[in-house]
């Protein structure tokens, strides 16, 4: 039985990391889920002998043939061994004199990959890739296909994701920034860039595309082992994501997007052009589809959560949220999908936080505990705290509050400069600002009437609902008791909150999977009604009432 890993350290010069890697996984893979990198060509086998790594104090696995391979009897001795072979038991010390540049792509981790779902709501079950339609135009059983890699692309606001597939293996899978963030956090002037000058549509649609190239290229080097040739064998492409971002990337329709007239129907999001835009991919055989976003601002994203999460197979009153600069919903009622999208704001994703951090970001604070009456941080990489993701805001606020030191109202009890008040006086990075605290009540407000909306017009309340799917990682994250005393989550028991961090990759894998001539979102689009909360009368109201960071004592979020 395998000893569950304590905490590894990784020395690299005068820096330390410090991991928790899963029992059983290679320092390799724990590290490719980081900035930080070893040096590989081989796809992690120990062929190249190129991540060589000394454990320098602890206990790991023995030596593996590709160790005694590749290492001399010198470096055995002195306890060098290849990052891709070693698993660490216990704690330990390593030291990575010659690491591989910084990487601006990182692994996903295991909790936000999930298997494939062999029965998908409403859809066909997915096929293995790599089988070509026969004659007939079958798909099942016919000729091997010299094409027979996938790519699966959740392209969102600030992160996008991207997954390789041969047959029914994934075989790498990355996260990384959208590099469009910078022109503007917030989509609306991604979308009126694009609208006023042709030239910046162009630009914002390369830059999508250049980044998932990116990923896949990465893929392909590291966890393959092979060359750019190899995409050519690239055969599909399924992309999802919200409305703004599937538009920026075809490079055509933003005005449209931003004509509030529109926004009850699905609007196009394909390029003008498509031969011209298939040869800009540089994937002369990859069949690249773009999945058709629901309507207005209700993407394609939420589409492929409610695939993974089943919801129209869940009993009525189930609720899914996928928190972030775009909040999507969608509630069951039994019949009807009703489903919504609205501006979370830059708070969710740390954007316009005087400290916020990408919730990857080493000393990123990821949540908040009180002992002995003091904040104790949970960072990424664990050390001393830089600034703040937005679970760790979250539970910030959440301490503010139940400290009195912030009113019901958002603002602060005492006086405060405009550095903002320190969680810990000797940790500068700490410390939240008064704007800090309104951008969340805003993302917080929008979330929380909407989701009344939703209810109120499937005929229910609070009482009503009967589970909670929280898809992406901020919302995968959350303190839940946090954000249900701040009043962003319904007063649900914990045994009825679902998280699934990947919902929309893994939506996507599955209709990635499904035989081209099927759809595997066609029983989940006919139960939809989407709802424009942007006309809704009463919103306004609704979401000014939810200002306030309090749940009220009728078990209702005010």
């Amino acid at each position: 039985m395998t000893d569950t890993p304590e905490r590894v350290t990784v020395r690299v010069g005068a820096t330390t990391w410090q991991l928790t890697p899963t029992p059983g996984q290679s320092v390799r893979a724990w590290l490719d889920t980081t900035r930080l990198r070893v040096r590989a060509s081989c796809g992690g086998t120990g062929g190249c002998g190129a991540c060589v790594i000394r454990l320098v104090s602890g206990s790991a696995n023995p030596l593996t043939r590709a160790e005694r391979e590749k290492l001399t009897s010198e470096q055995q001795r002195q306890g060098y061994r290849l990052a891709c072979q070693v698993r660490p038991v216990g704690s330990c010390l390593l030291e990575l004199d010659d690491p591989a540049p910084l990487s601006p792509w990182r692994s996903l981790p295991a909790d936000e990959l999930h298997p494939l779902d062999p029965h998908p709501s409403g859809g066909i079950p997915p096929q293995p890739l790599g089988v070509a339609p026969d004659s007939e135009g079958g798909g099942r059983g016919g000729r091997p296909d010299p094409h027979p890699l996938g790519v699966a692309v959740d392209l969102g606001t600030t992160h996008l994701r991207v997954s390789l597939w041969n047959r029914r293996h994934r075989l790498a899978s990355r996260r990384g920034l959208n590099p469009q963030s910078i022109h503007g956090a917030d989509i609306l002037n991604r979308l009126h860039e694009a609208s006023r000058d042709p030239v910046r549509a162009e630009e914002l649609s390369d830059l999508a595309r250049q980044a998932i190239l990116g990923a896949i290229t990465d893929m392909i080097a590291r966890d393959l082992g092979e060359g750019t040739s190899m995409l050519n064998r690239i055969g599909r492409m399924r992309i999802v994501g919200n409305t703004a971002m599937l538009i920026l990337l075809a490079g055509a329709g933003a005005a449209t997007l931003l004509d509030p007239d529109g926004w009850d129907t699905s609007l196009p999001c394909q390029p003008d052009d498509p031969e011209r835009w298939q040869t800009l991919w540089g994937l002369p055989n990859a069949r690249i589809r773009l999945v058709a976003p629901v309507a207005g601002f209700i993407g394609s994203d939420l589409l492929a959560c409610l695939l993974a999460t089943r919801l129209i197979e869940q009993p009525p009153g189930s609720l899914l949220l996928d928190l972030g600069t775009n909040i999507e919903m969608a509630l069951w009622d039994g019949r009807s999908l009703h489903v919504a999208s609205t501006p979370g704001g830059p708070a969710f994703e740390m954007s316009g936080i005087r400290h916020g951090l990408p919730g990857d970001a080493a000393g990123a604070v990821t949540h908040i505990d009180e002992v002995d009456g003091g904040p104790v941080f949970s960072t990424i990489g664990h050390g001393p705290p830089q600034g703040y993701c937005g679970t760790g805001l979250l539970d910030a606020v959440a301490l503010l509050c139940r400290r009195q030191w912030v009113k019901p109202s958002g603002r602060f009890a005492m006086p405060v400069t405009e550095t903002g008040l320190p969680l810990d006086p000797d940790q500068p990075a700490t410390a939240i600002t008064s704007r800090d605290i309104d951008q969340f009540q805003r993302g917080k407000a929008a979330c929380a009437a909407a989701i009344e909306t939703l209810l109120g017009r499937a005929g229910f309340d609070w009482h009503h609902t009967t589970g909670l799917w929280l898809c992406g990682a901020f919302g995968a994250g959350l303190n839940i008791a946090n954000a249900q005393r701040l009043g962003l989550l319904p007063p649900l028991e914990g045994e009825r909150i679902h998280k699934m961090a990947g919902a929309a990759l893994a939506g996507c894998e599955t209709a990635l999977l499904t035989p081209e001539e099927s759809d595997p979102f066609s029983a989940t689009r006919a139960a939809i009604l989407p709802v424009s909360l942007a006309t809704d009368e009463g919103f306004a109201d609704t979401f000014f009432r939810h200002l306030r960071l309090t749940s009220s004592p009728d078990g209702s979020i005010r």
